[in-house]
């Protein structure tokens, strides 16, 4: 009893906000660890121990879910509103998200992983963006590592809305046995809703009856998993190939205004399997602090700055430490040049010291309490140009 009271006043004393971000989650590891063993030594508390951990692990139930779709289709916006946490850098630019990571939704005995994905490119963009292999293996390894896929569509663009990219499709048909959904995004910019029929219809092949959101009223149809040719041999029969006949639902949402998300993760809870947690409760991401401040400076910069000038700079964090229940970090932005270096500080400062406070604004909904952040410049040296 001694060791579980200092465990209580310990983890009060670690606690440093509401969100668990920042070293919280490595505590409560700790002392779960010593408490476990703690009661393990007693005599009958080892007993009580394995029931409790027994009756834990079967009723926890796990679903992983990877959120893949092309470039700027709001994939990471969409992710951060179905969890309500922003742990996934969000900007009106392409490549925002440069490798994969997890948001973790946590709700009675079930926990859901949603891998946020960088989108889907050919090799005309990998050469253009300079884009290295991991950017382009990192959407396969999150399918690899999960029993769901949820393909997002930006329904907004009025020239790509009306079919999938081939990009996207071999994906698709490289992973057959995996089920898949389909969230169609952006649906609040949209005149008319009219068109959301003919792009559904587009988008699977003509096969809404085996959807069970759409098919006919006897009921909702349970999905089965295609063999491999047999899909292949399907999808060549529909010419052009532009769309997908196997998702097993569809949802029409719009991250922006929250419309629709509530449906999206009711199934995808509703989809959980019986296992074991990964994470805690209160995790909502593995990224750990350092990582969201570097993305939240960089995500930043791809809406401030024009053209192709943020992709040119590199962001580093320089300092990073919470004292007294605030975060204190210093980043560094890399510039190629002086003239790009000028850019960015703007006149007087000017724009940098808005960036500063737009970021600054982000991190502190991210923590969930005060951060001082000072962002700095510097030129890359020629040695390192060279």
């Amino acid at each position: 009893m001694h060791d579980i009271g200092m465990a209580l006043v310990l983890l009060k004393r670690f606690r440093i906000g509401p969100n668990p971000f920042l070293g919280l989650q490595h505590c409560q590891r700790c002392f779960s660890a010593r408490l476990s063993e703690n009661v393990n030594t007693g005599e009958g508390g080892h007993i009580s121990g394995e029931n409790n951990a027994a009756n834990s692990s079967t009723s926890e139930r796990l679903i992983k879910v990877a959120i893949i779709g092309m470039p700027n289709a709001g994939k990471s916006t969409l992710i951060n509103r179905l969890i309500d946490q922003r742990v996934c850098p969000v900007s009106a630019k392409v490549h925002t998200t440069r490798k994969a990571s997890k948001a973790i939704h946590s709700k009675s005995n079930s926990q859901a992983v949603l891998f946020d994905t960088p989108g889907l490119v050919g090799s005309r963009e990998i050469k253009k963006h300079q884009l290295d292999s991991q950017f382009v293996s990192a959407c396969r390894h999150a399918i690899q590592h999960s029993s769901l896929i949820g393909v997002v569509h930006d329904v907004s663009n009025s020239w790509t809305r009306h079919a999938l990219n081939p990009v996207l499709l071999r994906i698709l048909e490289e992973y057959t046995q995996i089920p898949s959904f389909l969230i169609l995004n952006k649906i609040d910019t949209l005149k008319s809703k009219r068109i959301l029929l003919d792009i559904v219809r587009n988008l699977t092949c003509n096969q809404l009856e085996s959807i069970s959101n759409y098919g006919p009223q006897g009921g909702r149809r349970k999905r089965t998993v295609v063999p491999a040719a047999e899909a292949s041999k399907e999808i060549t029969q529909h010419s052009p190939a532009a769309g997908w006949p196997y998702f097993s639902e569809i949802f029409m949402v719009s991250a922006m205004t929250g419309d629709g998300l509530r449906e999206v993760m009711s199934y995808v809870h509703a989809n959980a399997k019986q296992q074991p947690w990964e994470h805690l409760a209160d995790e909502h991401t593995d990224q750990t602090p350092e990582q969201l401040i570097v993305q939240s400076v960089r995500a930043r910069l791809l809406d401030f700055m024009p053209q192709e000038i943020p992709y040119q700079l590199q962001t580093e964090l320089e300092y990073y430490e919470v004292v007294g229940g605030r975060v204190l970090a210093s980043a560094i932005v890399t510039c190629p040049n002086d003239r790009i270096a000028r850019l960015v500080c703007g006149e007087s400062n000017g724009k940098l010291r808005q960036i500063n406070e737009q970021v600054t604004s982000d991190l502190i909904e991210t923590f969930g309490m005060p951060v001082l952040l000072t962002i700095t410049t510097r030129v890359r040296s020629k040695e390192a140009r060279s």
